[in-house]
């Protein structure tokens, strides 16, 4: 999407953790205005994580209302009268005693987008990203995940929601209540799994020598030769067997800044594996 096409669209997000403020964010870096509203306790992303809150926070303007305040829910439905899409994520419940669970009808105009862990019986039920991965198959015990993946994929989903609905609009004369739901995009994330190519032993998930992680002389690298034109051209040039013992002798004879100008110069897909911490983070 173009930045600046949301231009002159304007968003109230309620939404606080990880997939709210991800997707608002996203959608002020098209050019929404976003308003973000916090509880005086404020948002827990700020408090585990201030960087990436304030990262994610920059393009939006703060605005802290406790909503058991009837002068601070006042503010909030002055807020959303001038909306064009409100974006939450709590249970149904907690949306319910806000007064906002037919906020596309109250506010004509009003695109809602609620952000929910569960859908149907089970959507007071509690969760977390952590949750959603154990239910579908992308854990593998006992590590912990290192990336929030439905959450991400809730945030992404958000955005869709919210673009499709205010493209929808114009046609219907009305905003429209558009529900995403976590598991959901749990469930999709572990169709890699369930369907044999990204879990334990498949071809994505270690089967194949050349899509792995070796050690170098000096820490790790990835490499990504799944295609077959980049798998033979990496064991041509590393003159090594398809096999996980001899990509393992080869990698090791050489550090990792080695092979990545090795990869660089005949186009083969390898990339040292570096922590935060060293600067591997590019935004």
């Amino acid at each position: 999407m173009v930045q600046g096409s949301l231009n002159g669209v304007r968003i109230v997000s309620l939404a606080v953790n990880i997939p709210g403020p991800l997707a608002a964010a996203r959608l002020a870096r098209f050019g929404a205005s976003v308003t973000k509203v916090e509880p005086p306790t404020g948002d827990p992303l700020a408090a585990v994580a201030p960087g990436w809150y304030a990262e994610l926070a920059s393009k939006q303007t703060v605005l802290v209302l406790d909503l058991k305040d009837a002068g601070d829910r006042a503010k909030l439905d002055v807020e959303l009268t001038s909306a064009d899409v409100l974006l939450t994520a709590m249970r149904p419940s907690a949306l319910r005693r806000l007064g906002l669970d037919d906020a596309h009808v109250r506010y004509p105009g009003l695109c809602h987008v609620e952000i929910v862990g569960y859908d149907g019986d089970l959507e007071e039920r509690p969760g977390h990203d952590l949750t959603y991965q154990a239910t579908h198959g992308t854990l593998q015990p006992p590590l912990m995940p290192a990336v929030p993946v439905v959450d991400l994929l809730g945030a992404e989903r958000a955005v869709s929601g919210a673009l499709l609905a205010l493209l929808d609009r114009p046609n219907s004369g009305a905003g429209q209540h558009v529900r995403i739901v976590l598991a959901d995009a749990a469930a999709d994330a572990g169709a890699a799994v369930r369907y044999g190519v990204a879990g334990p032993g498949d071809p994505l998930g270690g089967a194949t020598p050349t899509y792995g992680i070796y050690a170098s002389a000096d820490g790790y690298i990835a490499l990504g030769a799944i295609e077959p034109h980049f798998q033979k051209r990496t064991l041509e040039v590393l003159g090594a067997a398809d096999t996980h013992e001899d990509l393992a002798r080869v990698f090791a004879g050489q550090s990792t800044r080695h092979w990545e100008e090795v990869a660089e110069t005949v186009d083969i897909p390898i990339v040292g594996i570096r922590t935060p911490e060293q600067g591997g983070v590019e935004h």
